[in-house]
């Protein structure tokens, strides 16, 4: 297959290493996303205010969380060697059974996300009286989200570290 242009560009950016420090172990890694998600919280909570809600300070929170929420994404990006950016014909086999699993972990889980939220806005329409289309547009939007996000999450969780930044048993780097 031909490699493209933006498929070479895309390759270098998503195994740029500069900034692997900051994704080198697994502890630091889980803390990425953890972080990741937080924002991602935030930033759609924000939104759903923004719009469902009144107020500038929900404007300014989406505002304030967009930047360092991209620059975490670009780590994770960075984190997985781009697995979930990347076209498949810039994967090699591993890399592309790899991606298969993480999308599949991925959907599970927003499958019982969504069993959840279906249950909660039930819940919610009983409990309050209140029309059940009161609770379904953002508990949607929350849902969206995490689905988009999940893949990342879970591709963030499940990378292993790299050979080159790992100490060897007798103490010195690989």
């Amino acid at each position: 297959m031909t490699t493209t242009r933006y498929d070479r560009h895309m390759y270098a950016m998503m195994n740029d290493r500069r900034a692997a420090a900051v994704y080198a172990t697994a502890g630091r890694r889980r803390l990425l996303v953890g972080t990741h998600f937080a924002l991602t919280t935030v930033g759609v909570g924000s939104y759903i205010g923004a719009v469902f809600g009144s107020g500038f300070g929900s404007v300014a929170a989406v505002a304030i969380v967009l930047l360092p929420w991209v620059l975490l994404t670009g780590m994770l990006n960075g984190a997985t060697h781009g697995l979930l950016e990347l076209r498949g014909r810039m994967l090699d086999e591993r890399q592309l059974v790899e991606r298969d699993r993480v999308r599949a972990l991925a959907h599970r889980i927003t499958l019982w996300l969504l069993v959840a939220a279906a249950f909660g806005a039930g819940t919610y329409s009983v409990l309050t009286d209140a029309p059940l289309q009161a609770a379904v547009t953002p508990v949607l939007i929350g849902v969206l989200a995490a689905h988009w996000m999940m893949p990342l999450w879970v591709a963030g969780l499940r990378v292993q570290d790299d050979l080159g930044d790992v100490d060897d048993e007798f103490g010195g780097a690989s």
